[in-house]
C-alpha cells in the first residue's frame, strides 16, 4: 500500500466510488487547518486564499483547462449541475438528452426542466454494444444539451467522451461532463474532449472531503449562464466590503456565492497535490491492472455473473457483480462483517478499488466471495 494512506488493520476498502480514504498528508493539512483555527482564528486568512488560488491552478492542471480563471469551488456536483440547468435560457420544445442510467444529481435536475416546457430524452446503455450511437440516437434538431456521467456510477461503463464532444461540437450542441466517478481515477483534457462544463465532487476518486466539488465552465459559455445565487464573494472587487457599486467576477468565481469552504480547499489540494506527484497516466495505469486483474480473478467461477464492461476502454475503477443463486444482501452483510468495505449498486456489489489498493486486498476479498459458493 502507498504510504500515503493509512487504514486500519485488517480493513480492505473497495468503495473509492462511494467516498474514499483520505491520504495521511490530507489529513495532515486539515489538522494544521484546525490548529490555526484553535490557536489562531483567522489570523492566516492571506494565507488560506493563497491555498484557495493554489487549489485553482491545481484544478486548472488536472483538468488541462485553458485558465484557473475557468474553475468554480462550489458545495457539491448536484450545485454545479444547477448552475448549468437553471444558468441556460430554454424555450418550450427544447431537449435534453442523457441516460437511464445515471445517478440522481443528473437525472432530477434536468426533470425539474420540463416545468419550462424541456423534454429530457433518455439512452439506455445497459448491455449496450455501441452506447455513444445510442446517446446520438436520441438527438434531433431541439437537442441543446448532451449530460452525461464520464463513468456510470453502477457497473462502471465508460463512454468515449471525445466521441461525444466531437459530436457535439459538429452539431452545435453542448456538452456537460458529470466527472465524479472519472476524475481522480483517469486523466480527463476537457480541452480535447471540447467539454462545455464539467463538475465533479471532491470525495470520491480525487480523495478529498465531503462539501467542495470542482466546476469547468468554458470561457465562452461563463457570462451566458444566468446567475440564480448573488452574495459577496461572487463579484470583481471581494475584498473591498466598503465599496457599493459592484460587478459581477469575471472569471468562474461569478459562480460562488458566498464565503468558501476553507476546510474542504486545505483538504482538496492536498490529495491533489498527491495524485499530480503520482501523475493522472499512472494512476490509471495503476488502477486498470488492479481493475483487470479484479475481473480475471471474479471470472474464475462460473457463478459469479460480472455486470461490469470488461474491455479496458469501456471501465475505469469500478467493478459490479452478483452471485448467481445467492442474495446480493446476504453477500453485502458477508462482505461487510468480513471488514470489507463496498456497495450495493447495480442489481450487484460494487467493488472500487484505487491505485495504491493492494493486489493481495483483491485476493482476500475474491477468496471471502468464493467462500460462499
Amino acid at each position: 500500500m502507498h504510504a500515503e494512506f493509512q487504514l486500519e488493520p485488517g480493513l480492505i476498502y473497495l468503495n473509492h466510488a462511494a467516498v474514499a480514504p483520505w491520504p495521511q498528508r490530507t489529513a495532515q493539512a486539515v489538522a494544521r487547518f484546525a490548529q490555526e483555527n484553535l490557536h489562531s482564528g483567522a489570523r492566516y486568512y492571506p494565507q488560506w486564499l493563497e491555498r484557495e488560488t493554489t487549489l485553482r491552478e491545481q484544478v486548472r492542471e488536472l483538468l488541462n483547462a485553458p485558465d484557473s480563471q475557468d474553475i468554480a469551488l462550489l458545495k457539491n456536483t448536484s450545485e454545479a449541475l444547477s448552475v448549468v440547468a437553471y444558468g441556460l435560457s430554454w424555450q418550450a420544445g427544447d431537449n435534453i438528452v442523457s441516460s437511464r442510467q445515471e445517478f440522481p444529481s443528473n437525472r432530477i435536475v434536468w426533470e425539474s426542466l420540463q416545468t419550462q416546457g424541456v423534454e429530457l430524452r433518455l439512452a439506455d446503455l445497459a448491455h449496450c454494444a455501441d452506447p455513444e450511437a445510442a446517446i446520438f440516437a436520441q438527438v434531433n434538431q431541439q437537442t441543446r444539451l448532451i449530460a452525461i456521467s464520464a463513468v456510470q456510477y453502477a457497473d462502471g461503463l465508460r463512454l468515449d467522451l471525445e466521441k461525444i464532444g466531437a459530436f457535439c461540437q459538429a452539431h452545435q450542441i453542448l456538452f456537460c461532463v458529470d466527472a465524479i466517478q472519472h476524475l481522480g481515477a483517469l486523466p480527463l483534457d476537457v480541452q480535447g474532449i471540447h467539454a462545455d462544463f464539467v463538475m465533479a465532487d471532491g470525495h470520491k476518486w480525487l480523495l478529498g472531503a465531503e462539501g467542495l466539488a470542482i466546476f469547468y465552465c468554458a470561457t465562452q459559455h461563463r457570462e451566458q449562464l444566468q446567475l440564480k445565487q448573488f452574495g459577496w464573494h461572487m463579484v470583481e472587487d471581494y475584498l473591498n466590503f466598503d465599496r457599493h457599486d459592484w460587478q459581477i467576477a469575471h472569471s468562474a468565481r461569478r459562480f460562488e456565492c458566498g464565503s468558501p469552504n476553507m476546510l474542504g480547499i486545505h483538504a482538496l489540494s492536498a490529495s491533489l497535490s498527491l495524485l499530480l506527484e503520482i501523475g493522472m497516466e499512472q494512476v490509471q495505469q495503476a488502477l486498470q491492472a488492479k481493475i483487470a486483474y479484479l475481473l480475471e480473478q471474479l471470472q474464475q467461477s462460473e457463478r459469479v455473473e460480472i455486470l461490469s464492461p470488461q474491455q479496458p476502454a469501456r471501465y475505469a475503477g469500478i467493478v459490479t457483480f452478483r452471485l448467481r443463486q445467492i442474495d446480493n444482501k446476504l453477500l453485502f452483510k458477508h462482505l461487510q462483517d468480513s471488514q470489507i468495505i463496498c456497495a450495493q449498486r447495480g442489481g450487484g456489489i460494487r467493488f472500487s478499488p484505487h491505485f495504491y489498493t493492494p493486489k493481495t486486498d483483491l485476493d482476500k476479498a475474491v477468496a471471502h466471495i468464493f467462500a460462499l459458493l
